[in-house]
């Protein structure tokens, strides 16, 4: 197996089979302009290589990703998010488009199959790469939460997929509005993921379903997800995703929205989430 080490993940590939574990299970693979930047260039490593069939990404430690790195001062800010300051232009190009619209639109239109295999905890910005793959598969012990409209004032994590992958308006308000914590058969008996297995079963299952997958010629891989992603596409998806991160820079510069942030007291998202809703 080849493997190469990033500064916050670790690409490796095993014949067809690719994979992408985000490593700092001590900051809870929190999702950093460094993160973000890792898997877009390991997605394009994958993207090249002609051997590639199905990439898996996955994580190390207790849980898959808990979002955005969303620290106390502006000092703290910068260092994990560089894309930030300046200007409110330079703001939206570098970080909210840049950092956040263009690296989750790359991983949906990646040409090869795509799974996202999912323990623990899968929050805020995290869920961007457990639910944009073509295949999620979770562990029992996973829970999914959008802290981000109740905990931080963000419509959402800069691009609204949600009501695409819902395909459900009544209950995209209530995700976003309630900012509900789903366990795992409720992400499933919503539709943002496929499988729910035991946390010992996890990678066994997701191995196996890449496999199943890799057997078929990679131009058959290609076209299925051409046609199942134009399909969206042509709905308007993708043109929606962009025009979500615009309204998202809008609405983080109003005045109600900096009076909420900082009225926070340095609660992070989901901890501000929980103190408005009680949950």
């Amino acid at each position: 197996m080849e493997s190469k080490k990033y500064e916050t993940i670790i690409y490796e590939k095993d014949g067809p089979i690719a994979r992408i574990v985000m490593n700092t299970p001590e900051k809870a693979n929190i999702q950093t302009a460094q993160q973000v930047w890792d898997i877009d260039a390991a997605l394009e490593l994958a993207n090249r290589d002609e051997d590639v069939k199905v990439l898996i990404l996955k994580s190390n430690g207790k849980g898959f990703c808990a979002g955005h790195a969303i620290v106390g001062t502006a000092e703290e800010m910068a260092s994990v998010y560089p894309t930030t300051g300046g200007t409110p232009e330079r703001t939206h190009k570098n970080h909210n488009q840049d950092l956040f619209l263009w690296p989750p639109l790359r991983l949906w239109e990646f040409p090869k199959a795509t799974i996202s295999q999912i323990n623990g905890f899968c929050l805020g910005g995290g869920t961007v790469y457990g639910f944009l793959t073509d295949i999620s598969i979770a562990s029992d012990d996973a829970y999914f939460q959008m802290p981000l409209p109740q905990g931080f004032a963000l419509p959402g994590a800069q691009t609204l997929f949600e009501p695409w992958l819902l395909m459900n308006w009544k209950k995209t308000y209530e995700y976003l509005y309630l900012n509900p914590t789903l366990t795992a058969e409720e992400a499933k008996e919503w539709g943002f993921i496929n499988e729910v297995v035991p946390l010992s079963s996890l990678n066994d299952r997701v191995e196996a379903v890449a496999a199943t997958i890799a057997q078929m010629p990679a131009s058959n891989i290609m076209a299925i997800k051409s046609a199942i992603k134009r399909a969206w596409e042509m709905m308007g998806m993708r043109v929606h995703m962009q025009m979500t991160t615009d309204i998202l820079t809008m609405v983080s510069g109003n005045t109600d929205t900096g009076e909420f942030r900082a009225n926070r007291d340095g609660l992070r998202p989901r901890q501000m989430a929980a103190k408005n809703t009680g949950k």
